[in-house]
């Protein structure tokens, strides 16, 4: 569990990097991206030993692949919408808009609609009576897309404290970063999803 909790930390919230941390010029928000940065190379790298522990364990006779349920589309497309709405905010936040309230709001309401589909595309395998323990392959299926779906959960959290800033008419400098950290963070969920969406419809 501690690896766990490991890849999980977002160390850009952590103590040692104040949220209203005073660094001059155009460099204020480098501390928080240099960790984010260190955070995603960690998870990139658990993500590519899920892959490779994926790809080996398919190989075996007991490997019964499982029929992606349609929604899971769907619910890329959500994530793409995302992604693109969260760029468009970042380019308003430098800009020097602090009211980023509608493409701010559709990044994140499509990462909460993403999060919804996985839940339905669950239910839709266990009521085709695929679950987490029936075969390897369905139990991979559910780890990878819970893990993915943890990791956008955490991105939520930092999105809605965004949110409640903006709202609030706050310091642009600290929405600002804000923004690029969460632009950064859809941009990236939104690559592994695409990889992973990938690797389970070809096998």
């Amino acid at each position: 569990m501690k690896i766990f909790r490991k890849v999980t930390e977002m160390p850009w919230l952590e103590p040692g990097i104040p949220d209203d941390a005073e660094v001059p010029g155009d460099d204020a928000g480098r501390p928080k991206m240099v960790a984010l940065a260190m955070f995603l190379a960690v998870v990139t790298s658990v993500f590519f030993l899920f892959v490779m522990a994926y790809v080996e364990r398919m190989e075996l006779d007991d490997w019964n692949p499982v029929n992606e349920p349609r929604l899971l589309w769907l619910n890329t497309l959500f994530l793409i919408v995302g992604s693109v709405a969260m760029q468009r905010t970042r380019k308003l936040a430098n800009s020097g808009v602090t009211r980023l309230n509608g493409p701010l709001l559709l990044g994140g309401l499509m990462a909460i609609g993403f999060l919804a589909g996985q839940y339905l595309a669950w239910q839709a395998l266990r009521d085709t009576g695929l679950y987490a323990l029936t075969n390897p392959a369905s139990a991979f299926f559910y780890l990878l897309t819970a893990v993915h779906a943890l990791h956008l959960l955490g991105g939520l959290y930092v999105w809605a404290r965004t949110v409640w800033r903006s709202l609030q008419g706050g310091d642009a400098n600290r929405i600002r970063i804000s923004v690029e950290l969460c632009s950064v963070y859809w941009h990236y969920l939104l690559l592994v999803w695409l990889a992973l969406f990938a690797l389970m419809l070809s096998t």
